[in-house]
Parts: structure tokens; C-alpha cells; sequence
């Protein structure tokens, strides 16, 4: 028995140490015909092994002409409303159709600002959530804007989402550590240590019964920006996001009419000051249609 990651390296010489870990993140290693769980997972001869070798992501992305719902736009920054499914930077098996691509497009000069691989991104979404994301134009936002992500200074970040169930209290605030699973490695857990500081204050605007069952309708306020924060926290509530393939409840999203064609969370309002100017700026993003069905009154 060996490890997997280390009998894969050991069969193809080209391998970095991380590659094997990123492909077993990414689920592009089967054993036994299932995603391998982790790259430390104990293997043998006796195993099937199927290792898909995904196509490797252009250097530079392309500009594409994919329309872009731009909120608010000038010189050194532009803040957009994402389209739910779009993916906001190329990564294996998203190599166009990305919201990077669409910029490129909408503002040539912006290739080149904060890195090739990601112009002007200073923070991400979700492929499935919705709403606002902010994008450099000019090198002085980029490094204004990445201080001030980074430090969580003067950025309010507020997320309507759809749950089901209904939590004890009205309202309340999360305080822990998120980091990876210990076992599933594409999600992400409450761990004691190896984790960051995750912050969330939520608040139950109405709950309302579906198909037998009650959903609430949230609004989560976050102070940092975990991988997964929201979808976590609220699933450590015992109220998944509706829609939420990885931390939901899939039976009770079945019941549902329509049933959640993705996850039903998204970025609804951003307040953060000018990255050049100083002047505080504050946007919205009206709730999208998919979300009208379980957001109606």
C-alpha cells in the first residue's frame, strides 16, 4: 500500500510533488471507478487507477464577446454584476467563456493589470453565485484594492441567500475557522486549527412554507472572504443554501417547484471606498430571476 499521490508521481516522472494533489482536487483521479477523496488516499496493486489529464490553460486568456451587466464604470475601476454559471477567471475545464475573457473584451487596456492570468481581479465569486465583484482597471486601484481586501478595511459585503429550514434566533454572528476537509478536499469545513478566521453576521428576513417545508430568506453580512464562507456557515446552522450541491440537502431541493437550478445565493451589495479618490462608493444588485420563484412574498 502507498499513497496515491506518490504512486502517481513515481509513474510519470514529469509530475510536480503538487501536481497529483491538484488533479485529485480537481476530480480528474478515479479509483475503483469513484473520485479519489484525497491525494493521501491508501492504494494497491489491486486498485484501477484512471488519471484524466486535463488540457492546460492558456497563458494569457483571450478577450471574448460575452455581455458584462457593468454596474458602475470609470478610469480605475469597474464593478459588474456577475451572471450566475459564469466562472470568474480560466482554470482547467473553464478555459473561455470566463467573466476575465468578457473583460478583456470590454476594456483591451486592461491585460496585464495585477498579473496576465487574472487582469484586474482582486477578489472572486462562485461559478453558481450571483452578483457584484469589483475589477481594477489601473495598477494604483489594483494595489489599493487588494490592500484593502486583504485587510478587510472599509469593504462591506452583503449576500441575500435562500436556506432551507429556519434557524433558533432571528439573528447572530459566526466566529470560527474554515479550512479544507480533512477528508473530501473539495469542500471546505469548520476545522480547530490549520483554518482562517471567518466572520459572518446573518439575519432571517422571512421564512415562508415550501412544499411542506420551510425556507428562510437571508441576508449574511461577511467580514472576511473564506472559500465557501457563506455556504458553510449557513450550512453549520442546520440551513443549507438552497440549490447547494456540495453542502445542501438535495431531497428537499427535489421537492421543490422549480427545483434550484444552482445555488441560491448571491452578492447583493458592496461598500468600500474609491481605491484612487477615497470617495466611499456603495452598489446594488437587484435579486436575479432564478431567485424570484422562492424570494417572492
Amino acid at each position: 500500500m502507498e499513497r496515491l499521490d506518490k504512486f502517481l508521481q513515481e509513474r510519470d516522472p514529469d509530475f510536480s510533488r503538487s501536481r497529483p494533489e491538484g488533479l485529485v482536487k480537481a476530480g480528474f483521479v478515479k479509483v475503483n471507478g469513484a473520485p479519489a477523496a484525497k491525494a493521501g488516499l491508501k492504494v494497491s496493486e489491486k486498485d484501477t487507477i484512471e488519471v484524466e489529464i486535463p488540457p492546460p490553460v492558456p497563458a494569457i486568456p483571450e478577450p471574448e464577446a460575452i455581455p458584462l451587466a457593468v454596474v458602475y464604470e470609470d478610469a480605475d475601476m469597474l464593478v459588474v454584476n456577475k451572471a450566475p454559471g459564469m466562472v470568474v477567471h480560466p482554470a482547467p475545464g473553464h478555459f473561455t467563456g470566463t467573466l476575465v475573457n468578457a473583460l478583456l473584451h470590454h476594456c483591451p487596456a486592461l491585460s496585464g493589470i495585477g498579473g496576465v492570468a487574472r487582469p484586474g481581479i482582486v477578489h472572486r465569486l462562485d461559478q453558481d453565485t450571483s452578483g457584484l465583484i469589483v475589477v481594477a482597471k489601473s495598477e494604483k486601484a489594483m494595489a489599493g484594492l487588494v490592500r484593502a481586501f486583504a485587510g478587510h478595511a472599509g469593504i462591506e459585503k452583503t449576500y441575500l441567500a435562500i436556506c432551507h429550514g429556519r434557524p433558533r434566533l432571528d439573528a447572530g454572528r459566526i466566529v470560527n475557522l474554515i479550512g479544507r476537509h480533512p477528508v473530501d478536499r473539495k469542500r471546505m469545513a469548520i476545522v480547530e486549527r490549520n483554518g482562517k478566521e471567518a466572520i459572518t453576521d446573518w439575519r432571517v428576513l422571512a421564512t415562508t412554507d415550501a412544499c411542506g417545508s420551510p425556507i428562510s430568506r437571508m441576508v449574511c453580512r461577511i467580514e472576511t472572504g473564506r472559500t465557501h464562507q457563506i455556504r458553510v456557515h449557513m450550512a453549520s446552522l442546520g440551513c443549507p443554501v438552497i440549490g447547494d450541491a456540495t453542502y445542501g440537502k438535495s431531497a428537499l431541493d427535489k421537492r421543490l417547484s422549480p427545483v434550484p437550478p444552482r445555488q441560491m445565493l448571491h452578492a447583493w451589495k458592496l461598500a468600500l471606498r474609491h481605491p484612487v479618490t477615497g470617495v466611499p462608493l456603495a452598489f446594488e444588485a437587484p435579486v436575479p430571476d432564478d431567485m424570484r420563484p422562492y424570494w417572492a412574498d
